[in-house]
This record gives C-alpha cells, sequence and structure tokens, in this order.
C-alpha cells in the first residue's frame, strides 16, 4: 500500500538483527559469574582466619603490657586466682596491690576471637598467656594453633 521509505527499510533491518542473547550464551555468563564468586570467596575464608590470628595477637600484646605495668607498680603479677580481672579492678583476695591505679591497667578483659576466654596462669613472679586458637584445646597447627604470650622469666 505504502511505498516503503528509506526510514522503514532501516528499521526492518534492525528488527531482523535483534536477536538477544542464546541460552548457552547466558549459561557461560553465569559459569563464569559461578567461578569468579567461588574464588573471591575461597580467598576470603583465608583471610577471616588470618585476621582473627592477628586480634589474638593484639589481645595479648595489650593484656602483657598492663601486667607488666602492674608489675611495676605492684611487684608481682596477679596470681592465678586472681587472674586477667586484676587488671580491670583492683583485686579482693591474695596479694593486694598497694599502687593500684584509678581505672585499672586495661578497660576490659575480651575473649579470644573465637569466643574462649584467655588462659592465664601465674605464680606472682612469671605467668603463662594464651589463646588455644581457633580449636581452643592446647596445642594444634594451623588456625588451631595456640597463640602465646607468656612471660619469659
Amino acid at each position: 500500500m505504502f511505498p516503503q521509505t528509506r526510514k522503514t527499510r532501516w528499521r526492518g533491518r534492525l528488527a531482523a538483527s535483534e536477536q538477544g542473547f542464546t541460552l548457552i550464551e547466558l549459561m557461560v555468563v553465569i559459569l563464569i559469574i559461578g567461578l569468579l564468586a567461588t574464588i573471591v570467596v575461597q580467598n576470603l575464608r583465608g583471610a577471616t582466619d588470618k585476621a582473627k590470628r592477628i586480634k589474638a595477637e593484639a589481645d595479648i600484646s595489650a593484656f602483657k603490657t598492663a601486667l607488666d605495668r602492674y608489675y611495676l607498680d605492684n611487684g608481682s603479677y596477679p596470681t592465678t586466682d586472681q587472674g586477667l580481672a586484676a587488671l580491670v579492678a583492683a583485686p579482693t583476695t591474695g596479694k593486694i596491690p598497694t599502687d593500684y591505679p584509678e581505672g585499672g591497667y586495661i578497660e576490659k578483659i575480651p575473649n579470644d576471637p573465637w569466643g574462649n576466654p584467655y588462659f592465664y596462669q601465674s605464680d606472682g613472679n612469671s605467668y603463662v598467656l594464651k589463646s588455644f586458637g581457633a580449636d581452643g584445646v592446647e596445642g594444634g597447627t594451623g588456625k588451631n594453633a595456640d597463640i602465646d604470650g607468656s612471660s619469659s622469666s
């Protein structure tokens, strides 16, 4: 009826060339995205374990600094019975410190990054301070390895 103009011929060619993506092309793209996501998740898993170990090492370093200050002020470390809590508030049992600062030596005693309390044992002259790692049991390797901050004396 109407003669084909240049504009209508162009629309016809454009419509014929727009076919979209095939199912195979979509499957290949989804497969590639899945592989990339798997690689990223695997790399992040190792980073989480490393970050927890670094956090535990930082906590132990803060405890060691507070324990050394306690020792300098009072002539001994808190005993096992007094525990790390003696760094937050003055102990009321055992050897009572005579020069205890207001506010204590540390703000609070957190659990290790795996949710377990830090292990502390002391006779007043030296101490053992540890995190038992991801498994919460003494010994182990890799992410289950102990993080030791014991005194050297």
